[in-house]
């Protein structure tokens, strides 16, 4: 299928929910976060992705009292909870679980290493958690992890790494951010942490206008979304038998 108006009816969202924020930010206290933190601080610019995919779920014919976005905690393994930013459950088990980020400038460096280690926390300690028996009698629940990059000559240029006492592999010299997060993308899927990752830049001109790119097919939407909708479309039919 073709997701590419929906996609794009998502980044509008994003880019002008965050404006507005940036905008409205300290309008009452008269004190603004600094830098894009006014941004960060307001949420919501990610809603337009979690509804999306909300609709998806319920297109592949899971009853909507069985989407959720707003109540989202789950049980960990390493700590006691962690809330995602949807989560599927059906007749007592986990089904789907996926979480939605976004990483805007100016800072790439140390944001980027905070997402990588959100993301490859949030799955060990899920997926542990099923593994100890947590989510009987759920089968592996789906997992996903989507980002948006801010495409900007930042974000695209190649960065130097530190190799004080050893080298780093050799993909990651002279990668990007954007680079960077596409292997990301790939080495979650290869380890088997996440069923799914989707990877998609966009700037904030373009942005306001629905623009976006996906560098890599394999880490699309429309692979994201197809592989999410087979796993619920294959349940959901389960059910009916």
């Amino acid at each position: 299928m073709d997701y590419r108006d929906r996609v794009s009816k998502a980044v509008r969202h994003f880019w002008k929910v965050r404006t507005q924020q940036q905008k409205k930010q300290g309008s009452v206290t008269g004190r603004k976060d600094t830098g894009y933190r006014s941004a960060v601080t307001g949420g919501k610019h990610l809603d337009g992705f979690i509804k999306l995919l909300a609709e998806l779920l319920s297109e592949a014919g899971l009853p909507d009292s069985t989407i959720h976005t707003a109540s989202t905690t789950l049980p960990g393994y390493f700590r006691p909870t962690k809330n995602w930013d949807l989560v599927a459950v059906i007749d007592g088990q986990l089904l789907a679980s996926i979480e939605f980020k976004a990483h805007i400038g100016p800072s790439f460096g140390n944001n980027f290493n905070n997402r990588v280690e959100e993301a490859l926390g949030n799955s060990t300690d899920l997926l542990t958690a099923y593994r100890e028996g947590k989510f009987k009698p759920s089968q592996k629940p789906w997992l996903g992890w989507l980002m948006l990059l801010e495409e900007t000559p930042k974000s695209l240029s190649p960065v130097k790494v530190d190799e004080s006492h050893f080298e780093v592999f050799p993909e990651f010299k002279e990668a990007s951010y954007a680079r960077r997060y596409e292997l990301f993308c790939e080495r979650l899927m290869r380890e088997r942490l996440y069923d799914s990752t989707c990877l998609i830049l966009s700037d904030k001109t373009g942005g306001l206008k629905g623009r976006f790119t996906e560098p890599n097919p394999e880490f699309s939407f429309t692979a994201f979304a197809t592989s999410l909708s087979a796993h619920a479309m294959a349940y959901a039919r389960l059910r009916k038998k």
